[in-house]
């Protein structure tokens, strides 16, 4: 059951509790209704990798993940694991902390790492956690992203108290342009909200109640 809004979206699972059962599920439904990928926590990449092997659907999977502070070393060395065990696109959360103090530089160099550790192998997103931004500093993330040679920039984690809204997608589309993928994640939970992020400028939509916005 494939559709234009299906291919869109990274279906995802993300909770602390997820187990075993629940990848497999969400692998078979990805499967089941053409999802772009599965989006999974870090120690579910080998079971999402070995359930998709063969199909088109990718395995995503998060790097300092919720909270961005990881140091650059730790994101690194999460990513490389990640790739060796099969993920074909990380959502690597930005050092929010520093992004606040101004220090640009370490943030495009804590970015320019990951996409450096993920070259040719597998695509980075920027989560940017807009829920704890002003306007400007999105828009700094965003240029520093880009700067740093990112596939795309994301909302959100969905576990900052705030997800993704239409007015930050279609500024981050007029901060990164045309060339960078935009991603908008958190609290999309059904079609006229995906439609909507979609219209803003999205490319990629992440969800885990997936299934029920392709079926309305």
């Amino acid at each position: 059951m494939r559709t234009d809004l299906a291919e869109k979206i990274d279906h995802t699972q993300l909770k602390p509790e997820t187990n075993k059962k629940q990848i497999q599920t969400l692998c078979a439904e990805a499967r089941d209704y053409g999802f772009y990928s599965v989006c999974v926590l870090p120690v579910h990449v080998t079971e999402a990798y070995d359930r998709l092997r063969g199909s088109d659907v990718k395995v995503c999977t998060v790097i300092g993940f919720p909270l961005g502070a990881s140091t650059t070393e730790t994101k690194m060395f999460e990513t490389k694991d990640a790739i060796a065990k099969g993920a074909e696109e990380v959502d690597m959360v930005l050092p929010i902390g520093l992004l606040k103090d101004g220090e640009e530089t370490a943030v495009e160099n804590d970015i320019r790492a990951v996409v450096t550790e993920a070259q040719g192998q597998a695509l980075v997103k920027v989560i940017l956690e807009t829920a704890l931004l002003t306007d400007e500093e999105k828009k700094t993330a965003c240029r520093l992203a880009v700067n740093a040679g990112a596939d795309f920039v994301k909302t959100s984690t969905g576990f900052a108290g705030g997800g993704a809204e239409t007015a930050d997608i279609a500024l981050m589309r007029e901060a990164v342009g045309p060339d960078i993928g935009v991603k908008a994640s958190g609290g999309i939970r059904n079609r006229e909200t995906a439609d909507a992020m979609a219209a803003a400028g999205a490319d990629r939509i992440g969800a885990s109640a997936s299934i029920s916005i392709v079926n309305e």
